[in-house]
């Protein structure tokens, strides 16, 4: 295995992904007290990065799923997905931290899936050509070394959501930031696509 193009997938993966740290820590946030949250969580992340290298792998050999103007058009799934929270956490607002998890329940596989994947639009447009260009040996090697850094991030994800000072504030203000984040996302990817004529 060449190690110069590992070093290229995990930089060129940190690069694009690190936005996804947030988002894995409040949902971390929203999970903290559920049991299987982090399984949950996991799985959400790896269906959703899956998604991102199955359509960028077959762009890169002629194959494309979704046609290139409706890539923008997936901010609607982070946007629907912050109102959903929105709302919930309208309707619970009254409630104390300890009753607010219950209230709102764990984080679930095909939401945050649904998140990854809308999120991953940009990447998919980067990971194209480079996957084009390293070929078939070189594209497996970046989804092996991607798929491990999934794990790292969900790790990492975790982790800052679990340090007292982060957990603390996530405890109190995550049900407000997630829905915040999710639609301030599905905006950004409607608007810096071009969707609906923005």
């Amino acid at each position: 295995m060449d190690l110069g193009i590992v070093g290229q997938a995990a930089g060129l993966f940190a690069v694009t992904n690190i936005d996804d740290l947030l988002i894995l820590a409040l949902f971390f946030a929203q999970g903290a007290g559920h049991r299987g949250a982090t399984r949950s969580i996991a799985v959400g992340q790896y269906l959703g990065f899956a998604a991102i290298l199955a359509v960028a792998g077959a762009a890169a050999f002629g194959a494309t799923f979704l046609p290139e103007d409706a890539i923008p058009y997936l901010g609607l799934l982070p946007l629907a997905l912050g109102v959903k929270a929105a709302v919930q956490a309208w309707r619970h607002r009254h409630d104390s931290e300890q009753e607010r998890p219950a209230a709102e329940g764990g984080p679930r596989p095909l939401e945050l899936a649904a998140v990854t994947f809308a999120n991953g639009g940009d990447n998919i447009g980067v990971y194209v050509p480079v996957f084009a260009t390293a070929g078939v040996g070189g594209m497996s090697v970046y989804a092996v070394v991607f798929l491990i850094l999934v794990a790292v991030w969900v790790a990492a994800g975790r982790y800052f959501a679990t340090r007292p000072a982060v957990a603390k504030a996530l405890s109190r203000w995550g049900h407000v930031l997630l829905p915040v984040v999710l639609i301030g996302i599905g905006l950004l990817i409607l608007i810096e696509g071009g969707a609906f004529g923005l």
